[in-house]
């Protein structure tokens, strides 16, 4: 008896070669089923590099030829920031799926722009927020689906990193153009991502930002904002890019039966009212460890990409399809906490609900959603 043959893999094409994409590269690789069989960049010489360090046949330095192959149904692209539109906008165009870095642009004209092209070719449009699917966080989520810590009180998240002079010397980093902002949309993001998934949207912002160290950039260095969620908890973001020798992402939720703390994707606090089986295994760190190398990564959310290609409806937009949310994202996630942290900020001391508006990432100007 003959075995049934084994489908063809999903073909990734990589628009952009430097340090992100690496991780991808090595990602895709990792997942049954799947092959990175193209890559472009500007550079001849890193695109070969990056081509031979991963085992890529196919170069070119024009996206057109890349989204062309037959053998390329998704395309990553992974350049700065502000130039995901131009190459995203090629590959819907041309029926490709698309998985884009964080954030999905810096302006939400640019932002829609690809989300009319993707409804209109009908193909999934995937962002990378790849902190969720690591052990630790899921572990969280699934605690808060079950209730265990009662009335959420507090939400909050901690970003206190250091970047060398160097990281923003001639460099697209802390551009508005490029990078859509500093420490909130670039370093921060996950840790936002995180505290949204958690807790909520939240309905107002009351923010403030400044350039404390690398004042030669145009973003911010330095951020806090505190926060009101619709279920009425509290929280604060603070994120930098200045603040000496820098510590692990943090996340705090505090609720009237428990609270727990995550460091980067490690559980260190993990304190409820009423114990359950698990606890212990937790608080040893058996759920934060093990597996948490390949799973925090883009293993997970690339192995999810592959199982949303084919069974989400055509033209939905951006897509999540994890084993913990699935479905649609809906549009008011784009501008996020960081937008309105923004607006908080340009406006002055004051707060506002970013749940029911569009922010600017570079003017801080909004219109209704």
């Amino acid at each position: 008896m003959s075995s049934s043959p084994s489908p063809a893999p999903i073909g990734f094409g990589i628009v952009g070669p430097g340090l992100i994409a690496d991780f991808h590269a090595r990602a895709i690789a990792a997942i049954p089923g799947c092959a990175v069989k193209g890559v472009c960049g500007r550079s001849a010489a890193s695109t070969k590099a990056f081509a031979e360090k991963h085992g890529v046949a196919f170069t070119t330095d024009r996206v057109e030829d890349l989204v062309a192959r037959d053998d390329i149904q998704v395309v990553c692209v992974t350049t700065p920031s502000g130039a995901h539109l131009e190459p995203a906008l090629t590959a819907i165009r041309a029926g490709r799926h698309v998985v884009i870095e964080k954030p999905i642009e810096v302006t939400l004209e640019r932002m829609d722009s690809l989300l009319a092209a993707s409804r209109s070719a009908g193909v999934h449009l995937l962002p990378i927020f790849q902190a969720r699917y690591g052990d630790g966080a899921r572990t969280v989520k699934r605690a808060l689906e079950a209730g265990r810590f009662g009335r959420l009180v507090l939400a909050s998240a901690y970003v206190k990193w250091v970047r060398a002079a160097a990281y923003y010397h001639q460099s697209w980093h802390g551009t508005l153009a490029l990078d859509g902002g500093g420490a909130l949309i670039n370093q921060a993001i996950h840790a936002i991502d995180l505290l949204q998934w958690f807790a909520g949207l939240p309905t107002d912002v009351f923010a403030w930002t400044t350039r404390r160290v690398h004042t030669g950039i145009e973003a911010e260095d330095t951020a806090a904002a505190t926060l009101r969620f619709g279920s009425g908890a509290l929280g604060v973001i603070e994120a930098t890019t200045a603040a000496h020798p820098g510590w692990s992402r943090r996340l705090e939720l505090c609720g009237e039966n428990g609270s727990v703390v995550l460091e980067d994707d490690r559980i260190t606090r993990w304190d409820f009212r009423e114990a359950a089986p698990e606890d212990d295994a937790i608080r040893q760190g058996a759920s934060a460890r093990g597996r948490l190398k390949k799973q925090t990564g883009g293993h997970g959310q690339f192995g999810d990409c592959q199982l949303a290609i084919a069974p989400l409806p055509r033209g939905s937009g951006i897509v999540f399809h994890d084993r913990i949310t699935g479905g649609v994202v809906p549009r008011q996630y784009i501008p996020s906490v960081e937008a309105g942290v923004r607006e908080a900020c340009q406006k002055g001391p004051l707060g506002f609900p970013v749940v029911d508006i569009a922010v600017s990432l570079t003017d801080g100007s909004y219109h209704s959603v």
